[in-house]
């Protein structure tokens, strides 16, 4: 909202800086094609203005009060240490969310260390040897979704945040700060444009215990089913575990019915999966419609067009600056789980 309470728009965003609205959109949904100064440029005003995906970042603002800031309260800076157990590639959405968060750490004085946490590591529970505790301010784990191994990261008396985590199911709850995109709401508002559109035999492919995020989309899934009176049928449901893919192809290669729509739990799933149908026959394409997660540089390029639900890594990456720099202040403070919003977008595949 603005100062004088009106709710501010991307328009009103793109006047004030005398630019196209189209231009403004793409720094906000961090679309390819705008220069690095423009996006910042753009990135800023909307904070300003408090445009609603940045209004929470005022609270930065905070720390940058005469004899409250983070840098003043941790003159000396330190190592953020980033615990990760998967390689991070570039068509990951956390490529660019780590860039975001990588700049602004090192404007409060912090550098961002990356430490690859390996299989043997996991077993043994154990730090890498890289990691040392006397030179880190706080942790962020990212593909860090074994919960025992999180157990013990929280255990060493250091501000943690997990963007994304394990599997909460009965398990204590960790002491660390957990970001998370919305799961739910994109994804029930896909099901009732579905549902509309009478497409009511829909599927769901992914492993709901691979990490938190992929169990909220499950969820989603099936709540929304559920809100439609609509039947699950588990012949479309394709939840095997991440190594049980070959089991997954096989089903899909097997399966003499097709449901109408699958969502999966993200874009390189619905991409995997769209790719063994074509294998199977090209004009599956053109009968089961896919709706995948993450809105990848892949889910645009790939033939038809995917649709997804893009996370917003500018956002995210503002968040989890707030969560952690709060909490390296604040220690004693309660955990907090905050979600970023998730916009849904139809494609080439849904469109049919």
């Amino acid at each position: 909202m603005s100062e004088n309470g009106k709710k501010v728009t991307i328009q009103d965003i793109a006047d004030s800086l005398g630019i196209s609205r189209n231009t403004v959109s793409k720094a906000i949904n961090n679309s390819e094609g705008l220069a690095d100064a423009t996006r910042e440029k753009i990135l800023q005003r909307a904070v300003e203005m408090g445009y609603k995906q940045f209004s929470y970042v005022s609270t930065l603002s905070q720390f940058n009060q005469a004899g409250n800031s983070v840098a003043n309260l941790m003159a000396d800076g330190g190592e953020i240490a980033l615990l990760s157990s998967a390689l991070l590639s570039n068509s990951h959405f956390v490529s660019l969310f780590l860039d975001k968060f990588h700049q602004e750490c090192a404007q409060l004085g912090f550098t961002l260390t990356m430490h690859r946490i390996t299989p043997e590591n996991l077993q043994n529970r154990e730090l890498p040897i890289t990691f040392d505790t006397s030179k880190i301010k706080g942790i962020m784990c990212i593909e860090m979704f074994d919960y025992a191994y999180s157990q013990m990261i929280c255990s060493l008396g250091l501000p943690v945040l997990y963007v994304d985590g394990p599997v909460r199911k009965n398990g204590e709850p960790l002491n660390a700060d957990i970001l998370l995109m919305n799961n739910y709401t994109e994804i029930m508002r896909f099901v009732n444009l579905m549902a509309e559109r009478g497409l009511t035999r829909i599927g769901f492919i992914g492993d709901p215990n691979h990490c938190q995020s992929f169990m909220e989309r499950y969820n989603a899934f099936r709540l929304a089913m559920f809100n439609h009176d609509l039947p699950v049928d588990p012949r479309f449901l394709l939840t095997g575990a991440d190594k049980d893919l070959p089991l997954i192809a096989e089903k899909l290669e097997s399966m003499e019915d097709y449901p109408d729509v699958f969502i999966c739990a993200n874009d390189f799933v619905a991409i995997e999966a769209m790719q063994m149908l074509a294998k199977k026959d090209r004009g599956l394409l053109q009968k089961v419609r896919f709706l995948g997660f993450d809105d990848s540089h892949e889910s645009r390029i790939f033939y038809p067009t995917l649709s997804t639900i893009h996370i917003h890594t500018q956002v995210m990456a503002f968040s989890a600056l707030h969560l952690l720099m709060s909490r390296i202040k604040e220690p004693a403070m309660d955990y907090r789980t905050l979600y970023a919003a998730t916009d849904l977008i139809l494609r080439e595949s849904t469109e049919f």
